[in-house]
């Protein structure tokens, strides 16, 4: 397994609604061992890369309504 993990900004959080609607768009997703964001639109993720790809995590959350900015 190799375990992977980047914290990175994304848009669209500006409250704690924010933040479980970004959760709720993560969950379930294959290989993704964590998530934790905060308030200020910072996400770190780690993610086993053996099952899943940063590409399609960021994937997932763009079509959630959060698309990356930059890496933190």
């Amino acid at each position: 397994m190799a375990t992977r993990s980047e914290t990175i900004q994304v848009g669209g959080v500006r409250c704690e609604r924010c933040v479980m609607r970004l959760a709720h768009a993560l969950e379930g997703h294959e290989g993704l061992e964590g998530a934790n964001a905060n308030l200020m639109g910072q996400l770190t993720l780690a993610w086993d890369d053996e099952r899943t790809s940063r590409e399609a995590i960021l994937e997932r959350l763009t079509k959630a309504g959060f698309p990356e900015l930059a890496a933190v």
